[in-house]
Formats: C-alpha cells, structure tokens, sequence
C-alpha cells in the first residue's frame, strides 16, 4: 500500500477561518465590494458613495449607501412599487420601470442635499449619452459608483435602464453606452463603433412591452386579458403606454418625496385558536402547547393507534 498523508489534519483545522456569512450563503462578491469602498489613505473617513441596484421576483430597488467600519447606511431609496402613485400601474421589473426607478432616486438623493436646483439632469429624455460633469457648474456634482452586485452585465439589461435613469436625472456615475441598447461595436479595428439612441429611447419608454402587447392582442385576445389586466383597467392600451412613461417621468420630476403608508390602527383578540381583529377580520392562529401538553398529545395519539391494532386483532 502507497503512503498517503493526510493533509487535513488537526493542525489544519485550527487554523481554518469560516468564511463570511454573505460570501458563504453566496450573496456578497467580497472581491468587488473592496475595490467600490476601500479608500486612498488622504481620503480617511469621506463618505464613498454607491449606487446600488437590486432586482426582485416583483419589483427594483435603488439605493444611494455609503460604508462604515460597523456598516452601511443608506441615504435614500426607491423601489419601483412607489411609481403607482406616479401613474404606472404594473410591470415594475422591465427596463422602463428600472429607468424610472433610477431617476426617482437620483433626484430623491439631490433633494436631500439641496442640489436638485443646481443638476437638473436631462429633462429631455431622447436616449442620448450624457455625463452631468460636462455642464459648467460652480458645486461639483453628487458622483456615485454603480453597484450591481452579483448580476450579469450583459448588453440591454435592466440594471443599465436604473444607471441611464440615475444619469438623466442628475448624478455623476462614470459609465460609458458600450452596453446600452442601440450599440453596435466596431467591426473591424480601428474603426469607430456606432451607438443608435433613438433605440435606447424606444426602450426606456416600454417599446418592447408596447409591441408585446399589439401582438398578444391580435393573436390571443384572452391571454392579452389575462396578462395586462391591471393596464386594462387603468384604461390603458398599447399606444398609451409610451405617454404613460413621458407622464411619470415629469411627475417625478415634480415631487420625488416618499410618502410613508398609513399604519392600521387594527388591534387583535384571541380566543382559542380563533383570532379577530378590530376591523372585522378573522384568521386561526394555533395555540402554542407546552412541552408537557405536547407529549400528551403524542401519548394520545400513541394510545389511539394501539387501540385500533387491538381491534383489529380481536
């Protein structure tokens, strides 16, 4: 038999550092994360702030957050829920919600800071390229780095319609429009790559969901029904949706103030495992059982079965 050694030893084991808790559960890219916060050594303690887009099963999520030694703290957020209250009933995972969910954080963001009167950002929206350091200004503007997380990168994704929102409505995030819709590479070296805005712009104002929808309601009208129920109700077809954009751009714009939920006042009483509420509601909660009534439970149960094999057997 060949001589094997055991590298895994005891001496091993001691020395073995558990890895961070959001590297192991596979949510954290430690590796980007140093690189976005760490800081030159004349720049101690200045804020580093990021802009963080996140996507949901149902909707986007943008925030403006800056590290600390014992955390991050957020500035301010918007998820792109809050655009029903800015004429957008549904669909708020496509590439139109997330541009604007980026722009109603962006200019949420300035407002705190008193600089929304200076960046206005680009009020129209045509899909051009646009950097805010370009304008001549006294203050310098607010500058982000975009942070995707463990999201792939590739060209037209979402993530890009929350950075070209973020950009139009205000902040200074260095990118270039290598990966927006409507860029083309150059084919052969040395020669200038190509970049179609009007493209992009059809996609920022849902003109992939406008075509979805005129083909879905000809082909299948009871599927359209189905799919685009709460646009149906809100009297909302595929030729309107591109001024329904236009209209929550400009509201945005507006007034892009949170306004926190009204908490219910509700208050609950139980009897049993029957729970009501103040207002009318009923739901079964189940009591929690000790441990002692927990084991006669089992007992029972115990004592149910051999009663039935006994019988049986008679």
């Amino acid at each position: 038999m060949a001589f094997v050694k055991i590298l895994k030893n005891t001496a091993f084991f001691k020395r073995y550092q558990v890895q961070k808790r959001r590297r192991y559960q596979g949510k954290t890219d430690y590796h980007a994360r140093r690189k976005m916060v760490k800081q030159d050594k004349d720049k101690f303690n200045s804020r580093k702030h990021r802009m963080v887009v996140r996507f949901t099963r149902t909707k986007c999520i943008c925030q403006v957050v800056y590290a600390t030694i014992i955390g991050d703290k957020v500035i301010s957020q918007a998820t792109s829920t809050e655009l029903k209250k800015y004429g957008v009933p549904a669909g708020y995972t496509n590439y139109a919600a997330a541009y604007c969910t980026g722009l109603l954080a962006s200019r949420r963001t300035l407002k705190k800071f008193g600089l929304d009167g200076t960046f206005k950002g680009k009020e129209e929206i045509n899909g051009e390229e646009y950097h805010v350091e370009e304008e001549e200004t006294e203050r310098k503007p607010f500058k982000c780095i975009l942070d995707l997380g463990l999201q792939r990168t590739c060209v037209g994704s979402r993530v890009w319609g929350a950075l070209k929102g973020a950009v139009d409505g205000g902040l200074h995030i260095p990118h270039n429009c290598k990966n927006f819709t409507g860029f083309t590479p150059a084919e052969d070296k040395g020669a200038a790559s190509s970049y179609d805005a009007e493209a992009h712009k059809a996609k920022i104002f849902g003109g992939s969901l406008q075509e979805y929808m005129e083909m879905l309601a000809e082909e299948d009208p009871t599927k359209y029904e189905a799919h685009f129920s709460r646009y149906i109700s809100a009297d909302i077809d595929a030729e309107k949706v591109e001024g329904m954009y236009g209209d929550a751009h400009k509201k945005i714009r507006e007034n892009p103030d949170f306004e926190p939920s009204e908490k219910t006042t509700a208050t609950w009483t139980r009897k049993g495992n029957n729970v009501t509420s103040s207002d009318g509601t009923e739901v079964k909660r189940s009591v929690k059982l000790s441990l002692r009534q927990r084991r006669e439970k089992v007992r029972q149960k115990i004592a149910a079965a051999q009663a039935k094999m006994m019988a049986a057997d008679e």
